[in-house]
């Protein structure tokens, strides 16, 4: 009997010391989306034959790859036309954003996507879209690729990894959808510095 509960107990010890180990490793971290790479980087809505896809914000690459109050942040994200029809790309907004600019392709053709985003991430998003089923409207399997550029401007309040920031994107055909987008993962390996408290930056 006595052996038994020896057993239990070290069995509860290695399992609390391995619990310990695992917050011990999160010490000094914003969230654990600074390390951790997500399968499928983004969300995705469909709005009529409209289809977003990998959408969130660009990460900033930075220690904290968070987004002040004041600053932009670039959208990464593709926009898909799986219909027989144009469409267009009418408006972009956010509550927690003053505007947002929207240059490069707006047009939507008829089965191809078009690529938003800082290059290094673009590219990213769109080897996983033209991978997907329903982009393959070209003859090779893979749509066309148009190339345009969303940033929301003069961030309400500071974004952190691991929130989201509602935005709405309204076409001119599909009508609108309002998806809530992450801050993407990291496209670079970040700099070995020390981080401040979250509480510390947005005072609460």
């Amino acid at each position: 009997m006595r052996l038994q509960k020896r057993r239990v107990l070290t069995s509860g010890v290695l399992g609390l010391g391995a619990a310990l180990a695992l917050a011990g490793c999160g010490a000094g971290q914003i969230t654990q989306t600074d390390t951790m790479l997500p399968a499928v980087n983004g969300a995705l809505a469909t709005t009529g034959k409209i289809t977003v896809r990998n959408a969130g914000l660009a990460n900033t690459n930075s220690c904290q790859q968070a987004y002040a109050p004041g600053s932009s942040a670039p959208l990464s994200l593709v926009i898909t036309n799986d219909g027989a029809a144009d469409d267009q790309l009418v408006s972009v907004s956010s509550p927690n954003a003053a505007s947002a600019a929207v240059s490069g392709q707006q047009t939507l053709t008829a089965r191809t996507s078009v690529v938003v985003g800082p290059a290094n991430q673009a590219e990213s998003a769109a080897t996983s879209t033209s991978a997907s089923p329903a982009t393959s409207g070209s003859a090779a399997g893979k749509p066309q690729i148009g190339r345009a550029s969303i940033e929301l401007q003069g961030i309400k309040q500071v974004v952190w990894p691991g929130q989201l920031t509602p935005v709405t994107f309204v076409f001119r055909d599909a009508g609108s959808v309002t998806m809530e987008l992450p801050v993407n993962a990291p496209t670079e390996e970040l700099p070995n510095c020390q981080t401040v408290p979250q509480q510390a930056e947005t005072g609460h």
